[in-house]
């Protein structure tokens, strides 16, 4: 990691002077490859270019380009902090902005999902940083004619130990520019911290208090239109005939055209546009899948549960070892579809002019978005500029580009710029679902209760599209942590019309619930308290053991309840870091009430531990609706649910209370958006079976259940 390099000037920059630095992030790419499903990236350049820059300016200023989106998980504050971290710099003079688009600058694709900031750029960052700061004291010890052992830095000065003449960093940004790079700097020692790890104030939440945050919904620019796009109810279907009589006489409305994915009315306004869309007349071909619904997709995971599937682990005997148990369990388990449900629903804006594009998007992958646009214009990719928004919620969803490519496609049609704005209807109805899944599980268990072989049968619609082995769908399965010696986990996969992609947490999301439950399943089989069971079988993996004793002493396991209160725990690493959690619930009339959570988490070295918390409790009240209320279901080829009245989200009297406990590591950062989603849903599941001895086997967990 000495591929460190400073440059005189760049595009971005219109402060006169100062130290640009760029680092490259071979860590980085590897992981973004394994997320993206293995192997080289596509488009990835020959040779590997500078990918993250920072400007040190004479007015002491650092402008620090993000080149991830801020989908509010906390990225422009935490990776601020590891750069001034090492930097030494004043942290009030920390300056953000996005970066541009540039795949010969920051590698094949910019964007962000996996929880991916924090673990990509945490090393190449405190590189960069303290490559700037030794580069800083060159400067200062070359002009005070001193040894630059004689120097140190604070707060954005360079101080001379033996005079305390101090030097401030704009002053010496232009000489430390034209300084030769220093090799192989060493970053600080954790001792040394003085902003990692420290709960510093968000820098984005005044602007967004005060409402000055741009979210891509917020985008003017002159001279724009504003469109919504009628399309099919099915999945797939096409338009056979629009009549734009009544809309065209809708006041404001000043076209109707038909576009890849429906209809599009262009209006002076967005009201105008939605109005003019329901006077509008158009007949579909539905297709095959008009006649598709829940029950038989239900029906068809189930029963690919029963063939021959694709191996993703055998470890011992696999499944063959099932035999030999003295006693054996079988279960199968369900989850179903389940939507985003971003906040801010998709929207983007467009302007598409003959010798270039510019699209504005609350985007979490701008290299696809612009890839996208390119090829919908015939436009060469630097010919179009993405300017990435702030994020009013992404949990995957946007890590598609279907309302980049609508707004595109429009502004190209009608040739000026283009808002176009999703209602809450089309948002929920025309999702990239979590795909719904089945699993059957199996294991054996010795005359003692300890399991000798374990077997999964995973039926699960793939994302990415992939031939055979979907990892994806297996995550969680395929790593599984638990001592077991004879192992065997089979993928099956579905095919359906409806769309799905990532949804936070991705395949853990509802493997996780699979796997946390039947381990329960085998302790009660077991007669074995959950937690000792989970204890002895993770005995060599110390980090999740870790986490799971925390957990269990915070939230006192073992101890007496209040009566009507019972307890259920999971424990599951994803995204490179570790999470247990134990709940409290009680089930009054049918009701059920989840009363506390109590969270511990081992993410590595941590950057902002308020930023920490504020997703663990995120991450878990999202997988908590989901776990409670959460499901898409299909009807004629049509999904059902229209908005949070059929698709319910956790409310304010419905949360728990919520205790995050922080495990102290040096191990190397892994992620933590999504680390705490998937753990909820079978940790409540568990609770409902030490209150009633009813497996919750299909989510989400229903009255029936309960009873």
């Amino acid at each position: 990691m000495n591929a460190i390099t400073n440059v005189s000037r760049r595009g971005f920059l219109t402060a006169a002077g100062g130290l640009v630095l760029g680092v490259v992030l071979p860590e980085r790419s590897k992981l973004e490859a394994q997320q993206f499903g293995g192997g080289v990236l596509p488009g990835a350049p020959a040779a590997i270019k500078p990918s993250a820059y920072i400007h040190i300016g004479t007015d002491d200023s650092v402008t620090f380009l993000i080149t991830k989106s801020e989908l509010g998980q906390g990225p422009m504050t935490s990776l601020s902090q590891i750069l001034a971290d090492e930097l030494d710099c004043d942290w009030s003079k920390v300056r953000t902005e996005f970066a541009p688009v540039d795949t010969t600058l920051y590698g094949p694709v910019q964007g962000v999902v996996g929880s991916m900031s924090i673990r990509t750029l945490w090393s190449p960052l405190r590189r960069v940083g303290a490559t700037g700061r030794a580069m800083l004291i060159d400067a200062a010890a070359q002009k005070w004619g001193v040894d630059k052992s004689q120097c140190r830095t604070e707060n954005g000065f360079v101080i001379n130990t033996s005079t305390n003449d101090r030097l401030s960093y704009g002053s010496l940004t232009d000489a430390a520019a034209n300084l030769p790079v220093p090799a192989n700097i060493q970053p600080k020692d954790p001792s040394q911290f003085k902003l990692i790890a420290t709960p510093v104030k968000r820098l984005d939440t005044r602007a967004k208090a005060s409402g000055r945050t741009q979210f891509g919904i917020d985008s003017r620019q002159p001279g724009m239109v504003y469109a919504v796009v009628e399309r099919c109810p099915v999945f797939g279907g096409k338009v056979v005939s629009f009549d734009a009589t009544k809309a065209k006489a809708v006041p404001g409305v000043k076209d109707v055209i038909q576009i890849s994915s429906g209809v599009a009315v262009i209006a002076d306004n967005t009201w105008s546009a939605m109005q003019g869309r329901r006077a509008l007349v158009v007949k579909w071909d539905e297709g095959p899948s008009a006649t598709v619904d829940s029950a038989g997709i239900s029906k068809m995971l189930a029963e690919l549960n029963q063939q021959a599937g694709v191996n993703a682990r055998k470890d011992g005997a696999g499944a063959d070892a099932l035999t030999s148990g003295a006693k054996t369990l079988e279960a199968v388990y369900e989850a179903p579809f389940l939507s985003h449900a971003t906040m801010e629903p998709m929207n983007c804006t467009a302007d598409v002019k003959a010798d270039g594009c510019d699209v504005w998007a609350s985007t979490q992958m701008q290299t696809p978005s612009r890839d996208t646009a390119a090829q919908i214009t015939g436009l060469p990719k630097d010919k179009v500029r993405v300017h990435t928004q702030f994020v009013g919620g992404g949990f995957g969803r946007r890590a598609r580009t279907d309302f980049v490519s609508e707004a595109v496609e429009i502004s190209k049609a009608i040739g000026t710029p283009v808002k176009v704005t999703w209602s809450r209807e089309d948002d929920m109805q025309h999702d990239w679902y979590r795909p719904a899944a089945s699993v059957k599980l199996r294991a054996a268990l010795d005359a003692d209760g300890w399991p000798t072989a374990y077997a999964a049968d995973i039926a699960c619609q793939p994302f990415p599209m992939v031939e055979k082995l979907s990892r994806t769908a297996v995550q969680g399965f395929d790593d599984l942590r638990y001592k077991i010696p004879n192992m065997q986990i089979d993928y099956h996969m579905a095919s359906t019309h409806v769309p799905v992609s990532y949804w936070r947490s991705v395949g853990h999301s509802q493997n996780g619930f699979f796997i946390e439950s039947f381990i329960d399943e085998m302790a009660a089989a077991s007669g074995k308290d959950p937690v000792e069971f989970r204890r002895r079988l993770l005995a060599d993996t110390p980090r999740m053991l870790g986490v799971l004793n925390l957990a269990a002493e915070k939230a006192g396991w073992g101890k007496p309840l209040p009566a009507g209160r019972f307890r259920g725990v999971s424990a599951i690493n994803n995204v490179g870091s570790f999470n247990a959690q134990v709940v409290e619930i009680s089930i009054n009339r049918g009701k059920l009430k989840v009363h506390r959570v109590v969270c511990a988490v081992d993410c590595g070295h941590h950057v902002n531990p308020m930023i920490l918390r504020q997703q663990i409790e995120g991450g878990m009240v999202y997988g908590l609706a989901a776990a409670l209320k959460g499901e898409i279901t299909i009807n004629r080829g049509r999904v059902q649910q229209a908005n949070f009245d059929t698709y319910d989200v956790l409310r304010i009297d419905e949360m728990p209370q919520v205790e995050v406990h922080i495990v102290a590591s040096t191990e190397a950062p892994g992620g933590i958006g999504e680390a705490a989603t998937p753990g909820i849903a079978p940790a409540v599941a568990n609770a409902v079976f030490a209150a009633t001895g009813k497996r919750i086997r299909k989510l989400p967990i229903r009255a029936a259940d309960l009873a």
